[in-house]
């Protein structure tokens, strides 16, 4: 049976495909059109007159008029737009903000049109379009898709701020958002906990043939909620109650409590046969794992590239094993540029036809003028860090990922994301910066009277949580110093990045662990590392690392975690 979702789909993306299809066919010609546009559209633009837009003829002269640029330097643009000023960035006026991590505590506001929005949007509907092709049953139940509050903010100004995801889930027409599992107003629950329970609570009462969520740790959450609330929720889906007596929601959105609260409940209605059917595998199986609750669930869409590819590794646990997944590309704040054509890989081929891409080698990347390379002329098996420009209004901006080639689809190259880039880590999309680090170590410093000689952070993916080590500049810390130290770093880092106070008080990170390290162990590190060829003179202690090492495990002296 053909569901509405899947004939809107097949209608309305087959000529995009076919565009996408020949754009990769000849990516450079492709990017060409991709940048004249650009340059034509914003040529009066404050941007786009202070770099001669009017001037430029191709991408070397694009390249030496416009300088690459991380967002501090896109700050000043960016917020006169917010201020109200017209025509700063794009001659699209904006009509809302995306929000995520800086490299300090100011957070980026990413700018949003309407016009990029939608080509967004169609890249989205692209890759659903391709899974459908593949899976042609995904879309014949109900569709679990997590989203974030469309509206969470707005500025001095009045311009709103919040998800992409959330305008996306609520830009769906109403005949297709029945389709999906979960309404949008669940995403506005303020409490994780209930956020969770609620998500599972209503998922749990279909039969969900496609899901989809950027990270996969959010999916073993669902998982282990569901197993550990399965009384209340089998209870709920039987008598046809949301099985909560209250709910807050998040305040500065633009659908009133009775309104979510409206929609939620009549999301819901008494189903005691599929209550008698989980019940059923409560019993058997001793959890409401997904393998058994949704056996005809088509494919899962979340990342598997970098750290986040370890955690859906673990889906196998809750979810059946021949359940195909399917990456959902390479996406960020500043726009999606890739759409994965197939399972089981983090690649997929660049949307060459929608923004405009450079490439800096990733060994290359401290040179004085480091080479920068177009789509078309990249390697298969090397990785770069990608230069990203569209209609959103940052230009040859610097996303600070590292990317690798993995084949060509026609020409045109398939990059996965593999890591970030200078001084960042993350584990489940939290992006802390060195600078984050550096100011919460201080701050854990004065809190505890604790004072660090050297550190250095290393990511415990399977584990979900983050390693401190610390060398004492003097006597090793107290057992009270040494909690109160990870406690304030802990939350210090919260305060400085919104997205890693997110992910912590949703539990999809773990609290850090804080381990003194003997005195003597950095300059142990240092040695071992001069023996293996390092140079002294050009040596650069490093603060966050991928792994532990041998030697930093010989000199542990005592390992603290938050109380």
């Amino acid at each position: 049976m053909t569901s509405l979702l899947s004939a809107a789909l097949k209608l309305q993306e087959a000529r995009h495909a076919r565009r996408f299809e020949r754009a990769t066919r000849d990516p450079a010609a492709a990017q060409a059109r991709v940048l004249d546009d650009l340059l034509a559209r914003n040529a009066n633009t404050a941007f786009g007159r202070d770099h001669r837009f009017s001037e430029i003829a191709g991408p070397a002269d694009y390249a030496r008029c416009v300088p690459v640029r991380d967002y501090e330097a896109h700050r000043p643009y960016v917020e006169r737009a917010i201020a109200g000023e017209r025509d700063v960035l794009t001659v699209d006026p904006l009509t809302m903000l995306t929000l995520t991590s800086g490299t300090t505590a100011a957070p980026k506001f990413i700018p949003v049109t309407a016009k990029w929005s939608e080509q967004m949007a169609g890249l989205t509907r692209l890759w659903m379009f391709h899974a459908l092709a593949h899976h042609p049953t995904c879309f014949d139940g109900k569709v679990l898709m997590i989203a974030s509050p469309a509206v969470e903010g707005h500025t001095p100004s009045g311009l709103p701020f919040g998800s992409m995801s959330g305008v996306a889930y609520r830009r769906i027409p109403r005949a297709v958002r029945q389709h999906y599992a979960v309404p949008y107003p669940v995403s506005l629950i303020k409490d994780h906990d209930l956020r969770y329970f609620m998500t599972m609570r209503l998922a749990l009462a279909h039969d969900v043939t496609a899901l989809a969520t950027p990270n996969a740790s959010s999916l073993l959450r669902l998982a282990a909620v569901a197993s550990a609330h399965a009384e209340e929720m089998i209870r709920a889906i039987h008598d046809g109650t949301l099985g909560v007596t209250a709910l807050d929601f998040a305040g500065d959105t633009d659908i009133t409590r009775r309104e979510a609260m409206d929609e939620m409940a009549s999301a819901v209605q008494p189903d005691p046969a599929r209550a008698r059917a989980l019940d059923a595998i409560w019993h058997e199986h001793g959890a409401l794992n997904p393998r058994h609750c949704w056996p005809n669930l088509a494919f899962i869409g979340c990342w598997l590239g970098g750290s986040a590819g370890i955690h859906a590794d673990h889906l196998d646990r809750m979810f059946a094993a021949s359940t195909p997944k399917r990456d959902l590309g390479l996406i960020a704040s500043e726009g999606r540029m890739t759409v994965p054509l197939a399972d089981g890989s983090a690649a997929g081929p660049l949307a060459v036809h929608a923004n405009y891409y450079e490439f800096i080698p990733e060994d290359r990347i401290d040179d004085v003028d480091p080479p920068v390379l177009l789509a078309h002329e990249l390697e298969g098996a090397q990785r770069y860090y990608v230069v990203l420009s569209g209609g959103n209004g940052l230009y040859r901006y610097d996303i600070n990922d590292i990317v690798e080639v993995r084949g060509f689809h026609n020409r045109t190259p398939k990059v996965a994301f593999v890591r970030k880039g200078r001084d960042m880590v993350s584990i489940v999309g939290e992006k802390l910066h060195l600078n984050q680090i550096q100011a919460a170590v201080r701050h854990a410093e004065i809190d505890s009277g604790f004072e660090s000689w050297q550190f250095r952070l290393i990511p415990d993916v399977d584990q979900s949580r983050y390693d401190l080590l610390v060398e004492s500049t003097g006597d090793a810390p107290s057992t009270v110093q040494a909690h109160r130290f990870i406690n304030a770093f802990d939350r210090e880092l919260a305060r400085h990045n919104l997205e890693y106070a997110s992910k912590r008080s949703s539990s999809r990170l773990g609290a850090p662990r804080l381990h003194v390290m003997t005195p003597g162990w950095s300059e142990s590190l240092c040695r071992s590392e001069f023996a293996n060829g390092k140079r002294e003179a050009q040596h650069k202690w490093t603060s966050i690392v991928d792994q532990w090492d041998r030697v930093s495990r010989e000199h542990i002296l005592a390992t603290a975690a938050i109380v």
